[in-house]
């Protein structure tokens, strides 16, 4: 009978290469050459994980996310309002507006990350400020409350990854929440809104979460037709505020001033409402990049020792946000 030479030699039995006994006592089982893993998650941020965090609202701002005006702005007048638009944007205008927001962020040393797109981006995304909420130690994704926007935090989240931000929280069940809504006391004590975008919920596994960091969370209801947290309260300073009488809820105010805060009201209201002008984003300590055209509002802010770096964002502001919507906080100074 003809044998077959070209079969491969039987190799050796499992037994001849691997044996529990010999194991024990090597690294993978804990023995000699182990490596325990003892450094804190907060230890782990800018080694492991990318330099991110807040907890604040003024400490010089490191890196933001913002998301590039694309074809989804192109919305049809007859869709504006239920794609919660304010009107039809000329997408050439509204982008070489972006770009010189971006511009400044550049300028101001702000590392300027972009958002991965998704295969079918909705016209809200630009508004990356919505999309997560920054902690010391990472990420809360946001879960937004209209089905207009239902899904965009997956892009978010995807991006995140990608640049090796943590991602702490991604909210379930029935909650709701968007970034604007939440901001920084000080380095102890965040607050939040609670209102058409963000829900109790929400509030309630946020709250848990910060409770693990030792950080205290204070929860306030906006008033009825208010967007978010973000458009009554603008922390510029260590102790400097500005709000926006008759919207910003008096507890907030007494937490303020309980911290040592001069509680100043908006320059003017006027602007606010037609400008966007309160719809900025602070760079640093008295230092603020907001909407142009807003020149009582500016004045105001110089005469409290703010520097002002205005940018042009009229066709943006048609799609219904401003500088401080359209950026996500992603790292400042703590």
């Amino acid at each position: 009978m003809q044998t077959d030479d070209s079969r491969p030699a039987p190799g050796p039995s499992p037994a001849a290469w691997y044996s529990p006994a010999d194991s024990f006592d090597t690294a993978a089982y804990g023995g000699e050459g182990w490596s325990p893993r003892t450094r804190t998650h907060a230890r782990e941020i800018a080694d492991i994980w990318a330099a991110c965090g807040i907890d604040s609202e003024w400490q010089p701002l490191k890196s933001v996310l913002v998301h590039r005006p694309g074809p989804e702005l192109a919305v049809s007048p007859d869709q504006i309002n239920k794609c919660q638009l304010a009107a039809s944007l000329d997408l050439e205008k509204a982008r070489a507006e972006h770009n010189t927001m971006v511009d400044i962020y550049k300028k101001n040393q702000v590392d300027v990350q972009v958002m991965t797109p998704g295969p079918a981006t909705l016209p809200n995304q630009v508004y990356c400020a919505d999309l997560l909420a920054m902690t010391p130690q990472g990420a809360i994704l946001a879960r937004p409350a209209s089905t207009v926007r239902a899904g965009e935090e997956r892009w978010v989240a995807k991006t995140l990854g990608d640049l090796g931000v943590p991602i702490l929280k991604t909210l379930t069940g029935t909650a709701t929440f968007e970034g604007a809504d939440l901001m920084w006391l000080d380095p102890d004590t965040a607050v939040i809104g609670r209102g058409l975008r963000t829900n109790q919920a929400a509030i309630d596994q946020i709250t848990t979460l910060l409770s693990e960091m030792g950080i205290n969370t204070l929860a306030f209801d906006l008033p009825f037709g208010t967007m978010h947290f973000m458009g009554m309260l603008r922390i510029v300073d260590r102790d400097l505020a500005f709000i926006w009488p008759r919207r910003t809820p008096h507890g907030l105010v007494m937490a303020l001033t309980e911290r040592g805060f001069q509680v100043k009201p908006l320059p003017c209201e006027k602007e606010a409402v037609s400008g966007m002008a309160f719809n900025f984003v602070v760079l640093g300590p008295k230092k603020i990049m907001l909407p142009a055209g807003n020149p009582e509002t500016i004045a105001g802010y110089e005469a409290a020792g703010i520097c002002c770096i205005p940018v042009p964002v009229k066709e943006l502001q048609k799609a219904n946000g401003a500088v401080g919507c359209m950026t996500g906080i992603l790292h400042r100074k703590m």
